[in-house]
Protein backbone atom coordinates (compact mmCIF):
# COMPACT_ATOMS: atom_id res chain seq x y z
CA UNK A 1 0.00 0.00 0.00
CA UNK A 2 1.68 3.53 -1.02
CA UNK A 3 -0.56 6.62 -0.92
CA UNK A 4 2.41 8.70 -1.57
CA UNK A 5 1.36 8.26 -4.86
CA UNK A 6 -1.96 10.27 -4.90
CA UNK A 7 -1.05 12.55 -2.58
CA UNK A 8 2.30 13.56 -4.96
CA UNK A 9 0.25 13.56 -8.39
CA UNK A 10 -3.13 15.65 -6.74
CA UNK A 11 -2.78 19.13 -8.32
CA UNK A 12 -6.03 21.54 -8.00
CA UNK A 13 -8.48 20.92 -11.21
CA UNK A 14 -10.70 23.72 -12.49
CA UNK A 15 -11.95 22.73 -16.01
CA UNK A 16 -13.61 19.42 -15.95
CA UNK A 17 -15.48 17.18 -18.64
CA UNK A 18 -19.47 16.03 -18.91
CA UNK A 19 -18.48 12.67 -17.47
CA UNK A 20 -20.82 11.82 -14.28
CA UNK A 21 -18.31 10.19 -11.48
CA UNK A 22 -20.24 6.14 -10.84
CA UNK A 23 -21.63 5.93 -7.94
CA UNK A 24 -19.41 2.70 -6.76
CA UNK A 25 -16.71 5.71 -7.08
CA UNK A 26 -18.35 8.38 -5.14
CA UNK A 27 -18.93 6.33 -2.39
CA UNK A 28 -15.25 5.42 -2.14
CA UNK A 29 -14.34 9.37 -2.10
CA UNK A 30 -17.21 9.43 0.79
CA UNK A 31 -16.15 6.59 2.39
CA UNK A 32 -12.01 7.62 3.08
CA UNK A 33 -13.68 10.91 4.55
CA UNK A 34 -15.96 9.37 6.62
CA UNK A 35 -13.22 6.92 8.39
CA UNK A 36 -11.04 10.05 8.79
CA UNK A 37 -9.85 10.43 12.03
CA UNK A 38 -11.24 13.29 14.34
CA UNK A 39 -10.46 14.41 17.82
CA UNK A 40 -12.19 12.19 20.50
CA UNK A 41 -13.69 10.78 18.00
CA UNK A 42 -16.14 13.01 17.75
CA UNK A 43 -16.78 12.71 13.59
CA UNK A 44 -18.31 16.09 13.93
CA UNK A 45 -18.64 15.88 10.00
CA UNK A 46 -21.30 15.83 7.93
CA UNK A 47 -20.92 16.16 4.11
CA UNK A 48 -23.42 17.25 1.37
CA UNK A 49 -23.22 15.73 -2.01
CA UNK A 50 -24.43 18.09 -4.34
CA UNK A 51 -25.02 17.18 -8.01
CA UNK A 52 -27.82 19.01 -9.40
CA UNK A 53 -26.83 21.64 -12.19
CA UNK A 54 -29.45 24.28 -10.36
CA UNK A 55 -27.68 23.63 -6.78
CA UNK A 56 -24.02 23.77 -7.94
CA UNK A 57 -24.79 26.79 -9.46
CA UNK A 58 -26.20 28.36 -6.38
CA UNK A 59 -22.49 27.12 -4.75
CA UNK A 60 -20.72 29.14 -7.26
CA UNK A 61 -20.94 32.77 -6.79
CA UNK A 62 -18.31 32.94 -4.95
CA UNK A 63 -15.13 34.66 -6.08
CA UNK A 64 -13.37 31.67 -7.29
CA UNK A 65 -16.19 29.36 -7.67
CA UNK A 66 -17.46 29.43 -11.23
CA UNK A 67 -16.17 26.23 -12.47
CA UNK A 68 -18.71 24.76 -9.78
CA UNK A 69 -21.30 25.11 -12.76
CA UNK A 70 -19.23 21.96 -14.66
CA UNK A 71 -17.85 19.77 -12.72
CA UNK A 72 -20.00 16.88 -11.70
CA UNK A 73 -20.05 16.86 -7.97
CA UNK A 74 -19.64 19.25 -5.46
CA UNK A 75 -18.99 17.75 -1.80
CA UNK A 76 -19.66 20.63 0.68
CA UNK A 77 -17.68 19.63 4.07
CA UNK A 78 -20.13 20.87 6.81
CA UNK A 79 -19.15 21.03 10.82
CA UNK A 80 -20.91 20.30 13.81
CA UNK A 81 -20.05 23.62 16.35
CA UNK A 82 -22.02 22.34 19.01
CA UNK A 83 -20.06 18.80 19.13
CA UNK A 84 -16.74 19.78 18.77
CA UNK A 85 -16.53 23.55 18.99
CA UNK A 86 -12.44 24.05 19.22
CA UNK A 87 -11.80 20.92 16.32
CA UNK A 88 -14.25 20.76 14.22
CA UNK A 89 -12.75 22.49 11.37
CA UNK A 90 -9.58 20.51 11.66
CA UNK A 91 -11.50 17.44 11.89
CA UNK A 92 -13.42 17.81 8.34
CA UNK A 93 -10.39 18.96 6.42
CA UNK A 94 -8.74 16.27 7.24
CA UNK A 95 -11.95 13.81 6.35
CA UNK A 96 -11.93 16.31 2.92
CA UNK A 97 -8.44 15.38 2.68
CA UNK A 98 -8.74 12.05 2.35
CA UNK A 99 -11.72 12.54 -0.44
CA UNK A 100 -9.25 14.43 -2.15
CA UNK A 101 -6.40 11.80 -2.13
CA UNK A 102 -8.72 8.83 -2.70
CA UNK A 103 -10.28 11.34 -5.92
CA UNK A 104 -6.88 11.54 -6.91
CA UNK A 105 -6.75 7.86 -6.49
CA UNK A 106 -10.05 6.85 -8.59
CA UNK A 107 -8.71 9.31 -11.69
CA UNK A 108 -10.44 11.86 -10.60
CA UNK A 109 -9.52 15.62 -10.46
CA UNK A 110 -10.55 17.95 -7.60
CA UNK A 111 -10.40 21.36 -6.55
CA UNK A 112 -10.58 23.30 -2.74
CA UNK A 113 -13.13 25.61 -2.43
CA UNK A 114 -12.26 27.87 0.61
CA UNK A 115 -13.93 31.39 -0.27
CA UNK A 116 -17.82 31.18 -0.58
CA UNK A 117 -20.43 33.68 0.72
CA UNK A 118 -20.92 31.20 3.79
CA UNK A 119 -24.50 32.12 4.07
CA UNK A 120 -25.94 31.60 0.86
CA UNK A 121 -24.17 28.08 0.54
CA UNK A 122 -26.26 27.38 3.45
CA UNK A 123 -29.31 28.70 1.88
CA UNK A 124 -29.15 26.53 -0.74
CA UNK A 125 -28.71 23.28 0.65
CA UNK A 126 -30.25 24.11 3.80
CA UNK A 127 -27.71 24.14 6.80
CA UNK A 128 -28.84 24.42 9.90
CA UNK A 129 -27.26 27.30 12.38
CA UNK A 130 -25.19 24.99 14.41
CA UNK A 131 -23.29 23.38 11.41
CA UNK A 132 -20.66 25.82 9.75
CA UNK A 133 -19.30 25.44 6.31
CA UNK A 134 -15.49 24.09 6.34
CA UNK A 135 -14.66 24.29 2.54
CA UNK A 136 -16.32 22.48 -0.22
CA UNK A 137 -14.33 19.94 -2.75
CA UNK A 138 -15.26 20.23 -6.53
CA UNK A 139 -14.77 16.45 -7.85
CA UNK A 140 -14.61 15.54 -11.62
CA UNK A 141 -12.95 13.89 -14.48
CA UNK A 142 -10.56 16.60 -15.65
CA UNK A 143 -10.49 17.77 -19.54
CA UNK A 144 -7.76 16.46 -21.87
CA UNK A 145 -4.57 17.66 -20.41
CA UNK A 146 -5.72 19.58 -17.37
CA UNK A 147 -4.15 16.70 -14.89
CA UNK A 148 -0.29 17.34 -16.21
CA UNK A 149 0.61 20.92 -14.39
CA UNK A 150 2.77 20.05 -11.82
CA UNK A 151 3.47 22.86 -8.88
CA UNK A 152 7.43 23.55 -7.35
CA UNK A 153 7.19 22.40 -3.86
CA UNK A 154 10.13 23.57 -1.58
CA UNK A 155 12.76 20.86 -0.60
CA UNK A 156 12.32 18.41 2.60
CA UNK A 157 15.27 20.48 3.99
CA UNK A 158 13.80 23.93 3.59
CA UNK A 159 10.70 22.56 5.57
CA UNK A 160 11.86 19.91 8.25
CA UNK A 161 14.02 20.14 10.88
CA UNK A 162 13.75 17.78 13.73
CA UNK A 163 14.09 18.37 17.23
CA UNK A 164 14.05 22.03 17.37
CA UNK A 165 12.84 24.77 14.90
CA UNK A 166 16.19 25.83 13.60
Amino acid sequence: MDSIDPISKRVSIREYDSREIPEEVLRKILEAGRIAPSAMNYQPWKFVVVRDSSRRKNLSHGRYAKFLTECPVVIVGCGNKKRSPEWYTVDVTIALQNMVTQATAEGLGSCWIGSFDEDTVKAAIKVPEDHAIVAMLAIGYPKDGKRKIAHKRKSFDEIVSFEDFS
